[in-house]
């Protein structure tokens, strides 16, 4: 998916950059959640950081001839036609050795968990071996689209790299493309391109965030509070996500603040189809709102577009059953200066609170990773996930789920905190039963 939007601080998603590298895109920039992730694998010097080169056509990996130079999963978004916009991530040797060799295994490995597509690289002159036999196996136990390339092909006779794909294709499925190609020569890699788009195309299309809530010429009323934590001179990106999703489907989007919707609800010849708020504007924003009208907010559809929103709904049934001591993770997908009445640091915990009528005890993290121990924990807040891929998302979700720990994000458990969760669920069907169930 390609849309323009700017990497900016919302109110209820506090987007940003989960992993370690990477700075803040620019305005005409596809934001990083939105790209295709193309993960690399391999052994030390089976050329991933080379392979990364001769796709992007321009030198973004540095490559060296000693083993190891990549220590850290480095992550580099840009543009490769014909495949759009993507992010590619080169990875540490899988071979690794050492203290240090295993911890940079174990973050290559977690780069799994927001792959879209893996890309295999196999040292042609090497061979097929144990390393590749494990992370391939992992690979397709995880359903992840992979492709193979024989790097350094150009230095084996034909037979030989015949001989290897052969192996590979007896011991995995003969769907995955095994593609024998030169980083040094770029022979080859317009065929890994050509694999890499068919294996990326999605045999089911993910959810629209709202394609399927409108129609052309609707209206849409989006209101979205200018306050201390809105970024001076643009919008967030959930709203400019929104905006842009309008625009594909023809529909209108009117943007206001809270304020101005008496106004422009008024200067409407028919109502809206729909209104989008922050989630913190839920309260002024329901009581200004005839019931007649479908209410909903940026992060409530973020749930649904980046994860499961039925388990976040039944995780927002959960809280009804938090006393007084119990703990509380409050997750954020990256990290972002707190202002004084922060969402996920102040104003969700004073609302827990109230609702629980004693003090919680909370554990907040912000970034690409979770705690090891899940299961001391009660609850699980999580913020908008809009700067995290799907897959991403749903990787967390399920890892926390697993743990026995209910999960609920920042729309939804402030949507039920104020009472008014049936009502900013009434577009999604499958979410209201799980709420009245």
């Amino acid at each position: 998916m390609s849309k323009q939007a700017n990497h900016q601080l919302p109110n209820d998603a506090h987007p940003g950059h989960s992993e370690p590298t990477g700075g803040v895109a620019g305005l005409n920039e596809t934001p990083r959640g939105e790209r295709l992730h193309i993960a690399v694998f391999g052994r030390r010097n089976a050329g991933k950081s080379s392979l990364i080169n001769a796709i992007a056509n321009q030198e973004v990996a540095i490559i060296s001839p000693t083993p190891g130079t990549t220590t850290d999963p480095v992550y580099k978004t840009m543009e490769i036609l014909p495949i759009g916009p993507v992010v590619l991530i080169d990875t540490a040797g899988l071979d690794d050795e050492g203290i240090l060799g295993s911890e940079r295994v174990r973050r290559s490995l977690h780069v799994l968990d927001k792959t879209d597509l893996a890309l295999l690289a196999v040292d042609a002159p090497e061979g097929w071996g144990s390393r590749e036999d494990e992370i391939a196996s992992l690979l397709t136990e995880r359903q992840l689209p992979l492709v193979v390339a024989l790097n350094k092909a150009d230095t084996l006779d034909p037979d030989v790299t015949a001989r290897i794909r052969a192996a590979v294709q007896n011991r995995f499925p003969p769907a995955i493309p095994v593609i024998p190609v030169s980083a040094r020569t770029k022979a080859g890699i317009e065929a890994l391109k050509s694999a890499l788009i068919q294996a990326a195309s999605p045999e089911e299309e993910e959810p629209s965030l709202l394609g399927d809530l409108v129609q052309a010429g609707d209206t849409v009323i989006l209101v979205a509070p200018i306050d201390r934590s809105a970024p001076k001179g643009r919008l967030i990106l959930p709203q400019v996500q929104a905006i842009r999703d309008l625009l594909d489907h023809h529909a209108q989007a009117l943007t206001i603040q809270s304020e101005e919707l008496p106004m422009a609800l008024a200067s409407l010849r028919n109502p809206p189809k729909l209104i989008i708020t922050d989630s913190q504007a839920f309260q002024t924003v329901n009581a200004l709102t005839p019931e007649e009208i479908t209410l909903t907010s940026f992060s409530i559809l973020f749930a649904r577009y980046k994860g499961d929103l039925c388990e976040l709904a039944a995780g927002a049934k959960a809280i009804e059953r938090l006393r007084p001591g119990d703990r509380v993770l409050i997750a954020e997908a990256c990290t972002h200066h707190r202002t004084d009445d922060d969402i996920g640091k102040v104003k969700i915990p004073a609302w827990l609170e109230r609702k629980v009528e004693g003090k919680l005890s909370y554990t907040w993290v912000s970034g690409g990773t979770l705690p090891a121990d899940l299961s001391e924990f009660q609850l699980v807040v999580h913020c908008g996930a809009c700067m995290l891929n799907r897959r991403q998302m749903l990787a967390r979700l399920h890892r926390i789920t697993s743990a026995g720990v209910p999960v609920v994000n920042y729309g939804v458990s402030i949507a039920y905190l104020h009472g008014i969760l049936p009502r900013t669920l009434s577009p999604f069907p499958d979410a209201l039963r799980v709420i009245r169930s």
